[in-house]
């Protein structure tokens, strides 16, 4: 089951391109910016994870 799991995730990367692999970073910056007040702050070095994993759309 697990090796299903690794196998999807895999091809998934190698089709979709690096935005699946920020995807957990991108998760994470969501959660810490439901904060109040220093919810933004915290999700920073998230945010700057992700940016290097996948920059974005060109």
């Amino acid at each position: 089951m697990h090796m299903r799991f690794l196998l999807i995730v895999g091809l998934m990367t190698l089709l979709n391109g690096c935005g699946v692999a920020a995807a957990p970073c991108r998760g994470v910056s969501l959660i810490l910016k439901m904060i109040p007040v220093v919810g933004h702050a915290a999700a920073l070095p998230t945010d700057a994870c992700a940016t290097a994993i996948d920059p974005g759309p060109l």
